[in-house]
């Protein structure tokens, strides 16, 4: 990596139709029809409730079609830390666990650096089944799997959110900005748990100049829960 190693308890639930930063108006827009029936509420659902209303999830259509299995999130429930990226990839669609092969490889050495191992954090996508082709999520996707999400946010209670990659910050901040403007400061979820956009390890893999980048970016995550 050209690194030295790579190497909120409190937040209150989300009510039922709330509209944290990050969650967009998901009306008609580029990529696909707002046009879905409306998700069954899933804020009172537990992990293993939640992690089975997701494997037999049907709600976005193509998805659920092309998809080998769903990718739920794997990781430590009680984690300080959640990563967020955007979607599974084939390797992650055949495993059912993200990040997965040399990207996941090289998260986990992303995590040694700021002294972290793989099974101490949460690492969740934004969409639990995979696009085809690995295309960008379409607006009526993200809108169907958010809350999915969003409860596996409330269920964890994290106390610093890692934003890996361009889609998945702009889909979590709300934002069309490019990964360049979003990264180097410090974002809130429900206003309470700091947010920090990185680049996405498979973007490190084949860019490595920004490695040191995505140091400082780790950096700055790590200051909010000791900001000494």
């Amino acid at each position: 990596m050209g690194l030295q190693r790579w190497v909120l308890r409190e937040q209150p639930e989300l009510p039922p139709g709330s509209s944290p930063q990050g969650e967009r108006d998901w009306g008609e827009g580029e990529g696909g029809s707002a046009n879905i029936p409306a998700l069954p509420d899933v804020t009172t659902l537990d992990w293993d409730a939640l992690q089975q209303r997701v494997a037999q999830c049907q709600h976005c259509g193509e998805l659920a079609t092309t998809r080998t299995q769903t990718v739920f999130g794997v990781g430590n429930h009680q984690a300080e830390w959640m990563l967020i990226g955007e979607a599974p990839g084939g390797e992650e669609d055949q495993q059912g666990e993200p990040f997965v092969g040399p990207a996941g490889q090289l998260l986990n050495a992303m995590l040694a650096a700021v002294g972290l191992q793989r099974q101490q954090v949460y690492i969740a996508n934004v969409l639990k089944c995979r696009p085809p082709n690995n295309r960008d999520p379409h607006v009526d996707e993200v809108a169907a799997c958010l809350p999915y999400l969003h409860r596996q946010i409330a269920l964890i209670q994290p106390k610093i959110i890692l934003l890996v990659g361009r889609v998945a910050a702009q889909q979590m901040l709300g934002s069309d900005a490019n990964l360049g403007k979003l990264r180097g400061q410090v974002h809130h979820y429900h206003d309470r748990i700091p947010m920090v956009v990185t680049y996405h390890p498979a973007y490190l893999l084949r860019k490595p100049s920004e490695k040191r980048k995505s140091w400082d970016d780790l950096c700055l995550a790590r200051a909010q829960l000791d900001p000494s």
